[in-house]
């Protein structure tokens, strides 16, 4: 749908424009609900021997807490079209801070798998940031907003593995016994994310006017029926292959970066024979590149854009993408703890500023149906994520081997990203857009310099 009074700058140190106000929150929310989804993920060492897992079952608690999200990404962008982002996040954070909370009860394979399950529908909040800064930017921005919530919101998953350690740590230092101090450490994330929910309603709207609602009563947007109803836009986006070519590539980056989550502290503990503390340090660091790698991503998918058009970003897509799997099989392959690390780290860029690159299109495909296109297409991150769980189940594979086959996978999924298209007639269309954008930030910056400076 188009929506009036996009922001057409990103102003980091504004925290009074609904825009920016938005654009720090659903980061910092997405950021809180890595704690809760992959919480668990670097102190899976003390699961292991707590619940008495074996490779298997750790390889199938991993496929569990992202396979759910498939389902729940899904549903949760036609719930955005419908509701609004706003009443979206409140509830799933609410209701996901329970499961979270909840895991420690767990007793066995069984109910630990179950948890991790439930837990996974925390990973739709994914959507909802891609949506809620896609309604609030304008065309010459968004790809760089999106890429840059998305980061920060992934760096989540870096800081996790860095800062969970040390709440168990914490715990343990006064005495409780490491079984039950990674049961206690996970109610943190839980408590946490239940605030963060509460927080959202009060410091969000839904777009730059206002709520759906609001805007509706007020006829300033169509109402939410037929063709623009939850169930109308889900078929629209789902009847368009190229929504489908998104989602084969975001499975290739998304997907890897989840699955390094799960997989990354537990490969250097066991391969590199380090403690729990310095592995999941090591772990961070893949993360933590989420700072910056990704806004590089939208950033470098809005420069495309404007000397090349749409056809731009996905041509940068397609060249970030084949560059990731070629980093992972070179990271596979080292031995060395330094060059294994460094390895990471420039596959780690890569990763990210493909997701990046992906949602700097993403707003582009169906405007009347965003919701439903960033819900197939952030689903199929987590697809991508659940395939590549079968890796690291298998007995037969090394955490090596694994890697490598990954990486060849990356390089054949990195040519879906050619098959994305437009239409002269959209390309046009877009094109006379991104120069009404760059006009009215010039027109700012032009009123901004004739205001008399303060004396």
């Amino acid at each position: 749908m188009e929506l009036a009074n996009k922001a057409t700058r990103i102003r980091l140190f504004d925290f009074k424009s609904i825009q920016m106000r938005t654009f720090h929150m659903t980061w910092l929310a997405f950021h809180l609900c890595f704690f809760g989804w992959f919480g668990i993920a670097p102190l899976m060492a003390v699961v292991r021997e707590d619940l008495d897992l074996d490779k298997s079952m750790v390889g199938s608690t991993i496929i569990a807490s992202v396979a759910i999200t498939v389902l729940v990404r899904l549903i949760i962008g036609p719930l955005c079209d419908k509701f609004g982002p706003r009443r979206t996040y409140t509830w799933l954070l609410v209701l996901g801070s329970l499961p979270v909370m909840a895991i420690g009860f767990a007793d066995s394979f069984e109910t630990f798998l179950m948890g991790r399950l439930a837990i996974g529908a925390i990973g739709a909040s994914f959507v909802i940031t891609q949506y809620h800064t896609s309604v609030m930017f304008g065309p010459n921005v968004v790809g760089t907003a999106n890429a840059t919530t998305a980061g920060w919101g992934n760096l989540g998953g870096g800081t996790t593995q860095i800062v969970m350690p040390l709440i168990f740590t914490a715990i343990v230092s006064l005495g409780v016994s490491e079984t039950l101090g990674w049961r206690l450490a996970m109610v943190v994330p839980g408590m946490v994310l239940f605030a963060t929910g509460i927080a959202y309603w009060f410091v969000t709207r839904d777009a730059p006017d206002g709520d759906y609602r609001e805007l509706r009563e007020q006829g300033l947007i169509p109402p939410a029926k037929n063709e623009r109803g939850g169930w109308g836009t889900f078929k629209t986006a789902a009847a368009d292959y190229r929504v489908w070519a998104l989602f084969i590539v975001y499975a290739a980056c998304f997907g890897v970066e989840l699955t390094i989550n799960n997989v990354a502290a537990i490969y250097f503990f066991d391969e590199f024979e380090l403690d729990l503390k310095t592995a999941g340090l090591i772990a961070g660091l893949f993360g933590l590149m989420n700072l910056f790698a990704r806004t590089l991503g939208g950033f470098f998918s809005d420069l495309f854009a404007r000397y090349r058009g749409l056809r731009g970003r996905v041509q940068f897509l397609f060249l970030a993408l084949l560059v990731e799997g070629f980093a992972l099989i070179l990271f596979s392959q080292m031995t060395v703890l330094a060059l294994a690390i460094a390895s990471m780290i420039l596959f780690s860029l890569f990763v990210q500023m493909s997701e990046g690159a992906t949602f700097g299109l993403v707003p582009f495909m169906h405007k009347k149906a965003l919701g439903a296109v960033a819900g197939i297409v952030g689903a199929g991150g987590n697809a991508g994520a659940v395939a590549a769980g079968f890796l690291f189940k298998s007995e037969s594979l090394s955490y090596g081997q694994g890697l490598l086959f990954l990486g060849c996978a990356v390089v054949v999924c990195s040519f879906s990203a050619l098959a994305v298209r437009f239409s002269p007639a959209v390309q046009a269309e877009e094109d006379a857009a991104l120069r009404e954008a760059m006009a009215e930030r010039k027109r700012d910056d032009d009123v901004a310099d004739a205001e008399p400076s303060p004396a």
